[in-house]
């Protein structure tokens, strides 16, 4: 994709969840722009991490090694809390992270112009 959301959850975090509402519209929203989302799972438990993106309709691609907050994709990204969002731009270059709501949708809108 032209953008690039590496969204860090888990199922048993309650802020992740809440805000997977949001991150499905706006992907809805911007998927036939460009928009791509990775979405890295800290669950341990994989049956709670299928039933979590059954539930909250997350169609994007998804990874989990399973192994909580010693997943290495967590670990080379530093994320030490949960939900974490990086933003890449078409290169992979990291261009923001973090947002959430409004402030999110306007980067990734300016980013796909």
């Amino acid at each position: 994709g032209k953008v690039t959301i590496i969204d860090f959850w888990a199922s048993w975090c309650g802020p992740c969840r809440q805000e997977n509402p949001n991150i499905v519209a706006l992907y809805n929203k911007f998927k036939d722009q460009g928009l791509s989302i990775i979405g890295v799972s800290l669950d341990k438990e994989g049956e709670a991490w299928k039933k979590a993106i059954a539930d909250d309709k997350l169609t994007w691609h998804h990874v989990s090694n399973l192994k909580h907050w010693q997943d290495p994709i967590a670990k080379e990204y530093q994320v030490e809390s949960i939900p974490a969002t990086f933003i890449l731009d078409a290169s992979g270059k990291i261009v923001a992270k973090d947002l959430k709501g409004a402030e999110l949708e306007a980067k990734i809108a300016e980013l796909l112009k």
